[in-house]
């Protein structure tokens, strides 16, 4: 007997949906095969900069050691050398500290060394009241000296002589004393600034020698030699040695 059912065609049977994973599996696939190369590249040239840089630490290394063994050689002549030049040196300066010095520290005791101070000083104005206009060279290196001189005495003074008057009990005398050479230092300050050739140059050289012989005067005449009776010969020695050391220092 023929049935009258057709025969039924197989159902294809439907894909299964791609997984998430699936899907980022296809898209990183490529990738990674286009990086792979590239990670090489850039591991060996990694690896040539690390073997580039281990060789330059040791050409370092070497140099350094080779550099070592060649100064060892010379160390000693050069710090012998650095140190005859160091003594010689400080001899040289030290010598033209007692040069500066001694005709202070040889005047007598501390009184006597003020005298020779204000003496010298005095010598230096007198001959820069002989200059001319023309002479501004000179001008300015007896204009130096100068500078030098008073700056010495008057470091002397502030830290030795006045301190001892005030100790002795003359506050209001120090204090004077120590206020005139605010304008030693003022009259030094302006001749500096002043052109060596300027019209009034040594009519403030006159002034300048004026103010400075009054302050003499009061300290010679009036103010030291009550100090130096009072203090007695032990006093006295004491004094000088204190004022020679702070005058050396700026000798």
């Amino acid at each position: 007997m023929t049935s009258n059912t057709s025969a039924r065609k197989p159902r294809t049977p439907r894909a299964k949906p791609a997984t998430a994973t699936a899907k980022v599996a296809s898209i990183t696939a490529p990738i990674a095969e286009t990086i792979a190369p590239v990670e090489k590249v850039v591991d060996a040239g990694a690896k040539r900069v690390r073997r580039a840089a281990t060789r330059s630490r040791r050409a370092a290394a070497d140099i350094t050691r080779d550099t070592k063994r060649a100064a060892s050689g010379r160390t000693a002549g050069l710090v012998g050398a650095a140190a005859v030049g160091l003594v010689a040196g400080l001899a040289a300066n030290f010598g033209r500290k007692v040069m500066v010095q001694a005709p202070t520290a040889l005047a007598g005791d501390w009184l006597d060394g003020v005298k020779a101070d204000h003496k010298m000083a005095l010598a230096l104005f007198d001959a820069l009241e002989k200059t001319s206009d023309r002479e501004t060279g000179k001008r300015a290196t007896l204009l130096a000296q100068l500078t030098h001189a008073l700056g010495k005495h008057a470091f002397m003074e502030e830290n030795s002589l006045y301190p001892a008057l005030r100790e002795w009990g003359d506050k209001a005398d120090a204090d004077k004393l120590n206020h005139d050479h605010g304008y030693v230092k003022q009259h030094l300050y302006e001749l500096d600034a002043m052109a060596k050739d300027a019209a009034g140059f040594l009519a403030k050289v006159s002034a300048f020698r004026a103010d400075i012989e009054a302050h003499v005067r009061e300290e010679e005449d009036a103010i030291f030699p009550k100090l130096h009776a009072a203090l007695g010969d032990a006093g006295n020695a004491r004094l000088t040695a204190a004022a020679n050391k702070e005058a050396f220092k700026l000798a």
